[in-house]
């Protein structure tokens, strides 16, 4: 899979309303009111289909056995035709309008914002942001605004993903972490409008009391005094080296990512501010300022992927977790 931004129709698949997002990425657009308009606004109004694949056997063709491919409906008269993935039978393709109108029910009770939309790639990875209302206060001086990040992947890779993702607003660091680290939402297309809106209460209650428990976990962190011999863990903890003692790139790559968190820890941008310089809260965000900003990427759209779907997120879906599981053994 090609990690860029694809292109629809000669067109870059994403926008954004607002400011900018952290990463520079995509082309202004006015704030898309509901899902479709989102989609429409970033190129993803098409539909996928599963299609049998073909083998050319002594110049026959046969029918492979459990193997399809996803395309996409508006690309199936190209030739070559881009596969987006291969897949089994029982594969069953979600939309892009379904997996996207979940988030209906939540703005249209004016509690979020769609933010940005956008897909990698031919299509094989599709995602929006929407923007929640109020903030995580760790200190006066010290906030996070509230997203909330949901993904779908065409390739057969992963199925539809919900992170929560609060982005720090003194360095717009991104702390994206997954959803299954609290209760999980409903994620369901259902037609009656009064099951939508008692799903949609629900899972603003499920978001907001998430929200909550992370804004807690931020500030007991912000409470956590770093010793050097901590940091020295935390860091092992997050960036462990490879079980491979031949895989020098790995293990270089390992410590510069170490020292890297390690610098940030103490120069990165907001952990200067007196209520965090020297705590777990800073280290933390040394990682995650690390993996946004400072880590090797050949474009700023393989960043993205990375931040948020690949190394870079499970590198800070780790810190989180190391993070929060050290609190209690270091509050003192």
């Amino acid at each position: 899979m090609s990690h860029n931004l694809a292109t629809i129709h000669g067109k870059t698949a994403m926008f954004y309303s607002g400011e900018p997002p952290w990463h520079g990425l995509g082309v202004e657009l006015e704030r898309p009111a509901t899902a479709a308009e989102a989609i429409k606004a970033a190129s993803l109004d098409w539909e996928v289909v599963k299609m049998p694949l073909h083998l050319k056997v002594d110049s026959r063709y046969r029918d492979a056995e459990d193997a399809f491919a996803v395309v996409r409906r508006d690309a199936v008269a190209r030739n070559p035709v881009p596969v987006l993935g291969i897949v089994g039978k029982e594969y069953t393709p979600l939309q892009n309008r379904d997996a996207f109108g979940w988030f209906d029910s939540i703005v249209g009770q004016k509690a979020a914002v769609y933010h940005t939309a956008g897909a990698l790639g031919n299509g094989e990875r599709v995602w929006i942001l929407a923007k929640l209302p109020g903030e995580i206060r760790v200190t006066d001086e010290d906030i996070a605004e509230k997203y909330l990040l949901l993904s779908n992947s065409h390739d057969g890779s992963s199925a539809v993903q919900v992170k929560f993702t609060p982005i720090r607003v003194v360095c717009q660091n991104t702390l994206t972490m997954a959803l299954s680290t609290g209760r999980g939402l409903c994620i369901a297309h259902t037609r009656s409008l009064a099951e939508r809106l008692a799903l949609a209460g629900r899972n603003l209650g499920i978001i907001n009391e998430r929200f909550q428990n992370i804004e807690w976990a931020f500030k007991r962190m912000k409470g956590v005094d770093m010793k050097e011999h901590r940091l020295d863990e935390y860091l092992a903890l997050v960036f462990p080296k490879p079980t491979d003692d031949q895989d020098r790139a790995g293990r270089s790559r390992v410590l510069q990512a170490r020292e890297g968190a390690r610098r940030l820890f103490e120069a990165g941008q907001g952990n200067d501010l007196p209520s965090v310089h020297g705590t777990l809260w800073a280290a933390y965000n040394g990682v995650a300022e690390y993996v946004d900003y400072h880590r090797e990427s050949k474009t700023p759209d393989n960043r993205l992927d990375s931040v948020w779907f690949g190394m870079g997120y499970l590198w800070k879906a780790r810190a989180y977790r190391v993070a929060t599981n050290r609190i209690e053994a270091w509050k003192n």
